[in-house]
């Protein structure tokens, strides 16, 4: 019989408990009381990767005795590297938290320390953005950056194909795709290698074609039986079916390197790309000049779609949030504060990384088209979390390697409903 999500999480913590001996995590300070903090992120490029350097060695100095190991990953071995480290039970002392059902596993294995006491009077500085951080009324992560996702453009690409303003509808997308593609511009970027930024688009069709109330359900009751979910793999069909995308995009990686859906973009090969708020910072870190594409960056939302029933407004999304492992030394929960504080932030925000969960920090945030994101954030109707975030590894997974094969021509839409259901009644 396969194993429930209890049993599987349950089984962890058996392997975490046994191994906690020899975790790097641990509160085990040396013989002399030094004390080292553990630190894995994704920033592993450019600007941003010497700004968390330097960050460390500012708490470093700060606090005497204690030793910041930072570990700066592409985000894709980070996620697998950390698989592997909590059922090791050698998790790093603080690392990236996603939120949802992903975050529930963690707490329910007892592999994430509860913040909400030691971390108070953060947790109230960041306010609502902690919500989607919290299990049962506790609070297991600080989120430091909380975005959507849209398309980042090339502005002189645009206007080389004849496109003045960006599409709003379905219908003015697939028009901009066939300018571009008559102008011998390849249209839009995407890292289906990766699975998770090609499943982007299928999450966005089911928010166009599906209300709030359904989504929210299925969250809750992991029921796919409404038929706004098949007609959101309908949409993406046709979508796949101009053959927008860049060659070799089965292939594509997300981020890693000039020849993945974001290098592409940020070296002129592409016109468009959908992805989040990190955008800015991944394309400054893979070009020469560490700009990205400068003046010529621009973002519009996903599409309308017509007939839908979801809120056209409403926008894909979620954030990033530092949490602290069980085993951690105390003063991993002081790091974590510090990571959030009004001058961390603040240059968080100056150097374009993201959209900062700190109020006092918002309006630092430099680059014209974050800055616009910070606002389609703070008046949309809902930011839907990230499905296979909000789903759960194994639904979400399932989700993500049944719409990468509707990619490539392999699965219809019903073929996704299915073999997402399917995932989701092994879990009940």
């Amino acid at each position: 019989m396969r194993p429930t999500r209890l049993a599987t999480t349950v089984a962890i913590a058996a392997s975490a408990a046994l191994l906690a001996g020899c975790s790097s995590s641990g509160d085990d300070p040396s013989a002399d009381g030094d004390v080292t903090i553990t630190w894995w992120h994704n920033s592993n490029t450019g600007e941003g990767k010497d700004f968390y350097d330097d960050v460390a060695a500012e708490f470093e100095a700060d606090h005497p005795g204690v030793t910041v190991e930072v570990s700066a990953m592409q985000h894709e071995d980070m996620l697998t590297k950390l698989d592997a480290a909590f059922q090791s039970g050698d998790a790093p002392s603080v690392y990236m938290e996603r939120g949802g059902g992903e975050l529930a596993d963690h707490v329910e294995a007892g592999l994430t320390k509860d913040l909400t006491d030691v971390a108070g009077d953060t947790i109230d500085k960041l306010g609502g953005s902690v919500a989607g951080w919290q299990v049962d009324g506790h609070t297991y992560g600080l989120p430091f950056s909380l975005g959507v996702v849209g398309f980042w453009y090339n502005k002189s690409l645009f206007a080389e194909a004849g496109i003045d303003t960006p599409p709003t509808t379905q219908a003015e997308l697939d028009d901009a795709v066939t300018k571009l593609k008559a102008a011998g511009i390849d249209p839009i970027s995407v890292g289906a290698g990766d699975k998770w930024p090609a499943a982007h688009y299928w999450y966005y069709y089911a928010m166009r074609e599906c209300s709030q109330d359904v989504l929210s359900d299925a969250v809750g009751t992991l029921d796919f039986s409404d038929p706004c979910f098949v007609r959101a793999g309908e949409d993406l069909e046709e979508l796949v079916g101009t053959e927008p995308f860049n060659p070799g995009f089965l292939s594509t990686p997300a981020q890693s390197g000039p020849t993945s859906a974001s290098g592409l973009l940020a070296t002129g090969k592409v016109a468009m790309e959908l992805a989040g708020h990190w955008e800015p910072g991944v394309m400054q870190g893979l070009t020469e000049d560490e700009q990205g594409l400068g003046d010529d960056t621009g973002w519009f939302p996903f599409p309308e779609i017509d007939g839908g029933e979801g809120a056209q407004d409403a926008a894909l999304g979620g954030g990033d949030a530092w949490a602290v492992s069980q085993d951690a030394p105390d003063e991993a929960v002081d790091f974590v504060q510090y990571l959030l504080s009004d001058d961390v932030q603040k240059r968080f925000a100056e150097l374009d990384m993201g959209l900062p969960t700190n109020a006092t920090a918002s309006q630092y945030v430099s680059d014209p088209s974050l800055a616009q994101l910070l606002e389609v954030r703070d008046s949309a109707p809902y930011v839907q979390l990230y499905f296979d975030t909000a789903f759960g590894p194994s639904v979400g997974g399932a989700m993500n390697d049944a719409i990468a094969l509707m990619f490539a021509g392999q699965a219809t839409p019903q073929d996704v409903v299915d073999a997402t259901q399917a995932a989701a009644d092994a879990e009940m």
